[in-house]
């Protein structure tokens, strides 16, 4: 710790987190952007508090408990932030806000696979020259994650986000949750405030612990409508598209914990634990986040008659967030991911991300007669085409995802093993 108290970070991220709580507590008059910045700071400090208050629980509780916490408690800013934009959704359906909530929901989960899964893999083969490899164990998240990414394509055909789509998506996550709780229990490692809180004697740690859970959910709840409001306010002031920033902006904000935790974690050489954990959080947040959407507009606007609002650019959002995550399952199947699949992902990323930006910049607004509506539906069919032609050039893949395949196979369970070529 170079002569620091390894408390010290926890102390910095709440003092980070103060200016927010005082904007909102002393109902201060600030513009969309301060707002916005220092609700988002406030939003960032609170997710590394939660962080370390999850991993310093597990000395405490249950597996199952454990893994229902983590799962709830540190995505907690994603979904509030979320939640907040479905509510107002539902008080007004014709608002922008069922917009605003797809995009924050699809830009979280297209960055966790886009962006953190490639810069763990970029991380570690910069040290090591090696792809990164995970526990056999991390083959039920990778199912899951097939499972519900299938059904997610289910959202965009049908062309609505309904209760009952909830209710499979929660369904797949209890049904996983279920499984995780009877594996064996393994012992945590545990670094930094989390480990320094875990050394406690009983009555303090629980009391510390406590203690930071509190602190950083009312964090977050308090700044959840500064956060949102003001980067609306924001782009409406500067003329700048107010979809693209929550898309992008209020996602970097909430993810940034984890992501900056798995980033760590490459850096030491653990990768196969970052990925994995980034891993977990895809799950979460392709289960519970979306399956949450459809129960909260519902309670908001009163009624399961009428689903959230969509329209065909949230559609196309779901639809390439959807095949991302297919062909991100496709690649994991062997539970391991190379420097050249995560090239793959990060270039696929970007070119999602800028496409539309660019062709609209073109004169006559099109490239080669697509103009940039279709670039979502462009590159969706590139990730599929990529998920596919994995598949094809080794077909062996699929028994990763499909366990009753192994006995199948000519090559033998070890052509799935994290050594082998692919």
């Amino acid at each position: 710790m170079n002569g620091r108290h390894p408390m010290l970070p926890v102390l910095f991220a709440a003092l980070v987190t103060l200016p927010g709580i005082f904007a909102v507590f002393t109902h201060a008059e600030l513009s969309p952007p301060m707002a916005a910045l220092l609700a988002g700071a406030a939003i960032l400090g609170a997710g590394f508090i939660l962080l370390w208050a999850c991993d310093a629980a597990q000395t405490d509780i249950s597996q199952a408990l454990a893994l229902a916490a983590v799962a709830l408690i540190a995505v907690l800013p994603e979904y509030v932030v979320d939640m907040y934009f479905t509510w107002q959704a539902g008080k007004d359906p014709s608002s922008d806000y069922s917009h605003f909530a797809i995009a924050n929901m699809t830009g979280a989960n297209r960055l966790i696979i886009g962006v953190a899964w490639a810069a763990v893999v970029a991380i570690f083969w910069w040290k090591t020259r090696r792809p990164v490899t995970m526990e056999k164990d991390r083959s039920l998240e990778i199912r899951f994650l097939a499972m519900a990414s299938a059904y997610a394509f289910l959202i965009p055909i049908k062309g609505s986000l309904e209760w009952y789509d909830g209710i499979v998506l929660l369904a797949i996550y209890g049904w996983y949750l279920w499984i995780a709780a009877c594996r064996g229990c393994t012992e945590c490692e545990l670094d930094g405030p989390a480990a320094c809180i875990a050394a406690y004697p009983t009555v303090k740690r629980r009391a510390t612990t406590i203690g930071m859970f509190v602190f950083a959910g009312v964090a977050i709840v308090a700044n959840a409508e500064h956060f949102c409001e003001g980067l609306v306010g924001t782009g409406e002031m500067f003329g700048i598209n107010q979809f693209l920033l929550v898309q992008w902006l209020a996602p970097l904000a909430s993810e940034a914990p984890e992501f900056v935790v798995a980033i760590m974690f490459a850096l030491r050489g653990r990768a196969g634990l970052a990925l994995g954990s980034l891993l977990s959080a895809k799950l979460n947040q392709w289960t519970l986040l979306v399956g949450m959407i459809p129960g909260v507009f519902a309670l908001s606007s009163g009624q399961l008659a009428f689903p959230l609002p969509l329209d065909h650019v949230q559609l196309h959002e779901i639809l390439l967030t959807a095949a991302q995550s297919l062909l991100a399952v496709i690649m994991l199947a062997t539970l391991r991911l190379t420097a050249g699949q995560a090239i793959l992902l990060f270039v696929l990323f970007i070119g999602q991300l800028l496409s539309p930006v660019a062709v609209k910049a073109l004169p006559g607004e099109s490239l080669f007669g697509l103009h940039a509506d279709m670039m979502h539906p462009l590159f969706s069919l590139l990730y599929l085409v990529s998920a596919v032609t994995l598949v094809l050039d080794r077909p062996t893949r699929l028994a990763g995802l499909l366990p009753w395949l192994r006995k199948k196979s000519p090559q033998g369970p070890e052509a799935d093993q994290p050594g082998a070529q692919g």
